[in-house]
């Protein structure tokens, strides 16, 4: 052949080459990010652009936002619940709150509030006595983050209720340690708390495949001898409360009877014969509360 004709050969190839791909590509057949053709076999597909990313995040948030707007008309809350802020990518130092030390030395820290200067506060749930259905899915829909502290003596007759309130979130709900019995620890011996601490750190392993690290007295009571228990089961650290939600009212620790950035907020499953109000009251009144104030309930688990 002609070095003219390997020319023209040439050029007719890259033409039809050229040709191919174009059409590949606006038929959809196989187009990559931008309209550019999908990678090889075994080539990485091309990064999103930063603003793809934000545009994305941003349409997701918007849409989480519209849903949790419609949960708040359904459950009858005044405001819609504000969105928390992104947690820390590195968990805060926690420490004992002052006054709430025991002369023990290297054990888990007693707080009330986590350090932050984010306007986010935490939502528990102590016991397990009240298995309303209600409040998984009001909890669900509203995407709003709770953490529960089990006792084994009001739990152990429906486990699954708790099953499914563990699996009811993306994220999950995460179940802790309320002793087996909630006991007046203190009046114990170490070995009797042990026990008791213990013992919940098993129920909870073997129903939900996790053996937890944070752990509540009953009562909010505890000794040297609870701390060095709770230590020696694996416990890390031992949040009790700043205020607590009832279904008619909230009570307060703190002398300005308000809400702090970082501050854990206790209540209780508990049903109408035992308060004024369901649980899905008490959410309503804790969370018309906790927005009005311009807080959002965030994940006590991303911060301890």
């Amino acid at each position: 052949m002609t070095k003219g004709g390997s020319r023209r050969a040439l050029g007719a190839a890259l033409l039809v080459a050229a040709l191919t791909s174009t059409a590949a590509c606006s038929e959809g057949s196989a187009p990559g990010a931008g309209g550019a053709p999908a990678p090889a076999a075994g080539q990485q597909a091309p990064a999103k652009t930063a603003a793809r990313l934000a545009a994305e995040k941003k349409a997701a948030l918007a849409e989480r936002r519209a849903a949790r707007a419609v949960a708040a008309k359904k459950w009858g809350l005044r405001l819609t619940p504000l969105e928390a802020p992104a947690p820390p990518r590195t968990k805060p130092r926690i420490t004992t709150r002052k006054g709430f030390e025991t002369d023990g030395e290297g054990l888990p820290p007693v707080f009330t509030t986590v350090p932050t200067k984010e306007k986010v506060v935490f939502l528990t749930i102590d016991d397990g006595a009240e298995k309303d259905p209600e409040l998984i899915r009001m909890m669900r829909e509203l995407d709003i983050p709770y953490s529960a502290f089990l006792s084994d003596y009001v739990v152990s007759d429906d486990y699954g209720y708790f099953a499914k309130m563990q699996k009811s979130q993306p994220r999950g709900v995460a179940l802790h340690n309320h002793t087996l019995n909630h006991k007046y620890l203190p009046g114990l011996s170490y070995a009797r708390q042990k026990r008791e601490i213990c013992g919940m750190q098993d129920v909870i392993e073997k129903k939900y495949g996790k053996r937890p690290e944070l752990f509540r007295p009953p009562y909010g009571n505890y000794n040297e001898d609870t701390l060095r228990a709770a230590k020696s089961c694996g416990v890390k650290a031992v949040p009790l409360w700043a205020s607590e939600a009832f279904p008619d009212h909230m009570e307060w620790r703190e002398w300005d009877r308000d809400l702090h950035p970082g501050d854990i907020v206790l209540t209780h499953f508990r049903g109408e014969e035992d308060w004024k109000g369901s649980m899905p009251d008490m959410i309503r009144r804790v969370m018309n509360v906790i927005t009005s104030k311009g807080y959002a309930v965030g994940r006590l688990e991303d911060y301890v």
